[in-house]
């Protein structure tokens, strides 16, 4: 884990001492706003930061009502103005959803137009600097499809929306952590984008990055893409013509950049302590071992925005939407990091988390 070292401190919003935090509570159809509510009804979340809602006012009430959650929803018109009380739930609502549109549990194209809107709004916030970072609740990626957007993930839209050059996703979840090289391809697609300059491209970006939150020289692991690392090339050739090419061409950068290493050893090596992060090559060979070794505390993180975007590591779980049973763990967890990679306080302290534990076979 990263260690609790002095990084360059965003500017904090407003005047006060917190960070403000503006929270997408993802698409009303699912379990976001609950696990938004949740999340809020812990006093340790108003103790680092002032949180702020974005979505719907309408949606929040009745979340927080699934549990009997003694939260009162109030709507705020700007963000300096909000999470200044806990037991309160701040919301900016753009109003641009109807509650007769709210289908729980099923997908609604006008849900995935409006959460996605949502997802826009907070970017644009903290661009301004109106808020220092974001943390978002699921989006579901048909919903949106189904709305017209092509850029049907939260980076992929706030990409758009930044003009970021490159950018990343990380997943975190206790000792492990991992950058991957393509995230929302199919995989017959993310194997043509295993190329070499399109991993110095990550390398780059996550030792930089790294560097910035404090490591100096951060060890980097690149998984290799065919089993046994294609066995000196009787089981594919992208190990030695485009992997392995690339991991040199980053140490002759500087970059401690190890691998390719087996798949199947590298993220065990990686919990070990043997690199501070691993660079897999493709959504699943990332997300499998993560989920896997501590799926209710994982967190997404992205790297190369303007701004600190955090997220829950799980999907919008519609076969338990309206339950008051989802699991806040990740949300908890994604809002407490937005804290403290905006103030620069690192990410080694765990943190207390609320104790409902219900998961789904779609979070």
């Amino acid at each position: 884990m990263l260690p609790a070292v002095g990084i360059s401190v965003v500017r904090m919003a407003g005047n006060s001492d917190k960070p403000t935090i503006a929270i997408t509570m993802g698409d009303p159809c699912g379990i976001g706003p609950e696990v938004v509510a949740k999340t809020l009804a812990s006093n340790d979340i108003y103790s680092i930061c002032h949180p702020v809602v974005i979505g719907s006012g309408y949606a929040m009430k009745q979340a927080a009502g699934l549990g009997g959650i003694p939260l009162k929803i109030h709507e705020v018109d700007s963000a300096r103005d909000g999470g200044q009380t806990a037991g309160q739930i701040d919301i900016i609502d753009p109003n641009n959803l109807n509650p007769e549109d709210i289908t729980v549990g099923h997908i609604s194209p006008t849900c995935g137009r409006a959460c996605m809107e949502w997802v826009s709004a907070a970017g644009a916030l903290a661009l301004s600097g109106d808020v220092d970072a974001i943390a978002t609740a699921p989006v579901n990626k048909e919903a949106a499809s189904l709305a017209g957007y092509t850029s049907i993930g939260h980076m992929e839209l706030l990409q758009e929306l930044t003009g970021a050059p490159d950018v990343a996703t990380m997943l975190m979840t206790k000792s492990l952590w991992v950058v991957h090289l393509t995230t929302h391809r199919s995989l017959r697609i993310a194997c043509d984008y295993v190329t070499k300059d399109r991993i110095l491209g990550k390398l780059v970006l996550t030792h930089d990055t790294f560097q910035e939150w404090g490591i100096p020289s951060p060890r980097i692991g690149v998984a290799a893409l065919n089993p046994h690392a294609s066995d000196g090339g009787l089981i594919g050739n992208e190990e030695a013509e485009e992997i392995a090419p690339a991991v040199e061409a980053a140490r002759e950068k500087g970059i401690n950049a190890i691998g390719p290493v087996p798949a199947d050893s590298i993220f065990h090596q990686a919990i070990d302590g043997a690199y501070d992060v691993v660079l897999a090559m493709y959504h699943d060979q990332g997300h499998i071992p993560v989920k896997v070794h501590g799926f209710k505390e994982s967190i997404t993180a992205n790297l190369g925005l303007p701004f600190v975007r955090t997220s829950v590591d799980h999907g919008t779980a519609f076969d338990i939407a309206g339950q008051g049973i989802a699991s806040s763990v990740s949300m908890f967890q994604a809002v407490r990091a937005a804290v403290l990679l905006s103030t620069g306080q690192g990410l080694s302290e765990t943190g207390s988390v609320p104790e409902n534990t219900t998961t789904s076979s779609q979070a």
